[in-house]
């Protein structure tokens, strides 16, 4: 996407705040090239966890296939971390309604109804499966 090396330059500066509260940069080795690969993503944090949601057409999660290391570029300072994918739908189907539990705000984004208690309607989640995969990142 032509702006992520606009926000990758912007998570690196002194400015970072302005965008670091559910945006960082993730670093991974490509397991073809060798070479890193940064991209910036929104996240949810949970205690030591990041949770990533992306596209299945994007290609940078598939480098954490079977778990590999990860480096974030979080609130200005860089961590290392252990990444795995959610890929099987019915494990993302699961992750997605427990993601948009804790973040309810971000469902709207994604077409992701909410029912009257606030969790997240199953055929939505379901549907979004089929596009979505699931990053964990453990620090």
């Amino acid at each position: 996407m032509w702006y992520n090396p606009l926000i990758a330059w912007l998570l690196r500066s002194p400015l970072h705040g302005l965008i670091s509260n559910n945006i960082m940069l993730v670093t991974v080795t490509g397991h073809k090239s060798g070479r890193s690969i940064s991209t910036p993503t929104n996240y949810f944090r949970d205690g030591n966890t990041l949770w990533v949601l992306s596209w299945r057409a994007r290609t940078w999660w598939r480098n954490l296939r079977g778990g590999a290391n990860a480096r974030t570029l979080l609130a200005g300072i860089w961590l290392e971390g252990q990444g795995q994918v959610i890929e099987e739908e019915n494990a993302v189907v699961r992750a997605l309604q427990d993601y948009y539990r804790k973040v309810p705000k971000l469902a709207k984004y994604f077409n992701i109804s909410l029912d009257e208690a606030g969790y997240p309607i199953l055929t939505d989640c379901e549907q979004a499966s089929q596009k979505m995969v699931v990053v964990q990142i453990d620090l």
